[in-house]
């Protein structure tokens, strides 16, 4: 087997192209020293196996992105990803709008394949509502009033826990934020239009926060995103010779023996406790702390 280590890290109308306010807190520079299987062998129990049914291969003109696809989060939106993955409609798709410092947007199926193709917009999962007792995150900060942490090792913005005990249904509004590497849903100026188009946040996007459905992550390849044909300034379209998304597939429809298995770190381990402790005495915000890191072995 070879192993390859890694630091895991919009529709054509209604995006704005400038980097928009975060969450005001100072910027974390420590980088983490990036793990290998050795590592995972050496405790397996700080390590998680990516379910293959939530793990995306993309092969692009560029080169490949991994991607982990969070149904917990917006259970509609990675369904119909997921149907156009199946079908194939994702293939020889382009990468039709890509802004600097933003993003890459690409699936659209129509302009490839016709518009009989298209399953059909599906209504908006901007946040999603959970019980902390239930569904619970690794919280940077105080666990009653933090309002970040991580889901399976993606970046989660969240009302506080306290507010649960005030809400109607003892849960709380929480969001994937747009950091680098989050995959998101495309859409026009209706906010239930999305449907097979996509973009993928190559630096900051925490602007369009709460108003596009935010459903995956990169875990390898974010370099790949980074490096996809810009259109021009300011609005990313049209791109003479844009780069093309080759494939995509499921981990799960592979033969077996052709599917990678992927690590991601806890963020319950003690290094990212210790992690989240020092970003909580910085306040650091989540975007700019280093992706949680994944290892791959095919």
């Amino acid at each position: 087997m070879s192993i390859r280590t890694l630091m895991g890290a919009a529709a054509l109308f209604g995006f704005v192209a400038c980097s928009g306010a975060t969450d005001g807190l100072a910027q974390e520079t420590d980088p983490v020293v990036a793990p290998t299987l050795a590592d995972v062998d050496a405790n397996p129990a700080h390590w998680r196996v990516v379910d293959p049914d939530n793990l995306v291969l993309f092969e692009t003109t560029k080169g490949r992105i991994v991607l982990e696809v969070f149904p917990e989060v917006a259970p509609a939106h990675v369904a119909h990803f997921k149907a156009y993955i199946r079908a194939g409609l994702y293939d020889s798709t382009l990468f039709h709008r890509v802004i600097k410092g933003f993003m890459a947007q690409g699936g659209d199926v129509a302009a490839i394949h016709g518009a009989e193709a298209m399953l059909g917009p599906i209504q908006a999962e901007f946040t999603f509502r959970r019980a902390p007792e239930t569904f619970p995150i690794d919280v940077i900060g105080p666990s009653d009033s933090a309002e970040a942490g991580f889901f399976r090792g993606v970046p989660i913005r969240t009302q506080a826990q306290f507010l649960a005990d005030m809400s109607f249904d003892g849960q709380v509004e929480s969001w994937i934020p747009h950091c680098a590497g989050v995959l998101s849903s495309a859409r026009t100026n209706d906010p239930d239009s999305a449907d097979a188009q996509f973009f993928l946040i190559s630096d900051q996007g925490q602007h369009l926060d709460r108003q596009y459905t935010a459903k995956g992550r990169v875990l390898q390849g974010l370099e790949v995103v980074k490096a996809i044909k810009l259109g021009p300034e300011p609005n990313g379209f049209p791109i003479a010779n844009p780069d093309i998304l080759q494939s995509a597939r499921l981990v799960s429809d592979l033969p077996e023996a052709d599917r990678p298995i992927v690590y991601v770190q806890r963020t319950d381990s003690p290094e990212w406790i210790d992690r989240r402790a020092e970003a909580d005495q910085r306040r650091t915000r989540i975007c700019d702390l280093p992706p949680v890191p994944a290892v791959i072995v095919e």
